[in-house]
């Protein structure tokens, strides 16, 4: 595919602009999400429950239940339960972002320079993956605003259905746009192996309902490689359409 879309110009052929403010700010979106391991450790250090929370039995929502006290056999207290949710709120819109700024011809490509884009049976099966990826990263990230607006405490179906949306989005766009990038980066190896990892924890958690000796660690298996990589494909392209904009300044310079 990745030869297909490299072969010498013809007509109809482009380059997809990789120069302009919307696909760095799409690429820094995505990577914005790292944040959240940042806020999730400061609410696990503020954290006041009768025992310390512990990331291999606690669930990630009880950090942003909002009142103290018993929910579904837990004691939980997370005083810092707003940064909690604004960090799931944050991680949501980055992924949005992500998916509304970063075009699907970028996509295609995982934003190389210089690569011309052939029309044709390759390129538009490239492109309906480019589009079904951005579809399930803003799916995923939606759930994820979704969770931080509404808490697991609130008792809402909306939560679970939020969190739903997250994993099962996140995971598949993911393992989407590993295969997509196979020809272009070797970080799709990465992107691959996080999708399937969470996938793969996740179709664990269904079938034992999460019934398990470490349910913390299992959420995190589902979750902790969506935000992962998700920042890793925000990394390939921020640096990517960073160094030709650079390339494009040097040479406007002259």
């Amino acid at each position: 595919m990745g030869d297909q879309m490299t072969m010498p110009a013809a007509p109809g052929d482009y380059l997809p602009d990789l120069t302009s403010t919307r696909s760095i700010i799409g690429g820094w979106a995505q990577l914005s999400v790292v944040q959240y391991f940042v806020a999730e450790s400061a609410v696990i250090e503020a954290w006041r429950g009768p025992e310390a929370y512990d990331r291999r039995t606690g669930f990630i929502s009880d950090l942003g239940a909002i009142k103290c006290g018993i929910y579904e056999h837990r004691d939980i207290c997370s005083p810092l339960h707003l940064l909690m949710n604004a960090s799931f709120v944050v991680q949501g819109l980055g992924m949005l972002f992500g998916a509304l700024l970063l075009s699907s011809a970028l996509l295609c490509i995982a934003a190389r320079p210089g690569v011309r884009i052939q029309q044709g049976a390759a390129y538009r099966k490239a492109w309906t993956s480019a589009v079904g990826i951005r579809v399930l990263t803003g799916f995923s990230g939606l759930g994820t605003v979704i969770v931080g607006c509404v808490p697991e405490d609130l008792r809402s179906p909306l939560h679970l259905v939020g969190a739903l949306m997250f994993f099962v989005g996140g995971a598949f766009a993911l393992l989407l746009l590993g295969l997509l990038w196979l020809p272009h980066t070797p970080m799709s190896w990465f992107i691959l192996v996080a999708g399937t990892v969470s996938l793969g924890a996740l179709i664990v958690g269904g079938l034992t309902r999460m019934d398990v000796p470490e349910p913390g660690t299992l959420e995190r298996l589902m979750a902790y490689p969506i935000t992962i990589g998700f920042c890793a494909a925000g990394l390939v392209v921020a640096q990517r359409v960073r160094e030709v904009r650079r390339t494009a300044a040097r040479i406007g310079g002259r």
